[in-house]
């Protein structure tokens, strides 16, 4: 995943003291200023000037894909919406901004030298990605036939919750939006980042400026809350009940 920031530098700063990233100097200009950040010296997630200055600042989910090309044609067949045309990125791969029919925007990666993030499900890197819908059949249908993912729908208390699974692998999460999201806010994927202790997470969030959505609360996988950076890109960040192996 990476962050669309108008700050950039900002939110390297930000991103350091929360998570404890090595976050480098922009790129080279070929890279779009872009930067990867490190977590002991192993990427662990992406950061880059924001494209669409009309929207609030965002994590974006890539899927990683065989054939970037073929994927695109997939989505258009599936009723899903190009946003950005394959593109390189250099030699490290190949990629496509993309949408689900419903609007939840999300990349297609290419690997080549990259494969992606080189650490998961430990302090201060992804546990998990959530895609919020108001269409949960369709959304099931598209991302189905697009990846081959299966949906493992569960019934956690009043709430439904989707599991999504490749090859019987867990590999991310679906949830339905209900009344109790505003109309203005969009179908969105959204990024989990493990954390030792939610509480002093939140706190910190605010020491540094950002904001919280959600405050800390207790879920069967852990204690989880929502928040924001200063610049507005909202992610999770979750205490998990049981590390993952």
């Amino acid at each position: 995943m990476d962050l669309g920031s108008p700050d950039p530098d900002a939110a390297a700063d930000f991103y350091s003291d929360l998570f404890g990233w090595e976050i480098g100097e922009a790129g080279p200009p070929e890279s779009g200023g872009y930067r990867l950040c490190m977590l002991r010296g192993i990427p662990v997630a992406g950061l880059g000037i924001q494209e669409q200055p009309d929207i609030a600042p965002y994590w974006t989910t890539y899927v990683s894909v065989a054939d970037v090309d073929s994927t695109v044609k997939e989505v258009r067949g599936a009723g899903g919406q190009v946003m950005v045309e394959v593109m390189d990125v250099m030699d490290a791969g190949r990629m496509a901004v993309l949408a689900d029919p419903s609007g939840a925007v999300f990349c297609a990666w290419q690997p080549l030298t990259h494969i992606g993030a080189g650490l998961v499900d430990e302090p201060g890197t992804l546990s998990w990605n959530e895609l919020l819908t108001r269409d949960l059949d369709g959304s099931k249908a598209f991302y189905g036939t697009i990846f081959g993912w299966t949906a493992n729908t569960m019934q956690l208390g009043e709430m439904a919750y989707t599991e999504w699974k490749l090859g019987g692998a867990s590999m991310g999460g679906m949830m339905e939006m209900d009344a109790t999201f505003p109309a203005e806010v969009p179908p969105h994927w959204m990024v989990y980042f493990a954390v030792a202790d939610t509480d002093a997470t939140v706190e910190k969030v605010v020491a540094l400026g950002g904001h919280v959505h959600q405050p800390p609360m207790d879920i069967p996988q852990g204690r989880f809350a929502l928040v924001a950076d200063p610049q507005g890109a909202l992610f999770s960040v979750i205490a998990l009940a049981h590390a993952a192996g």
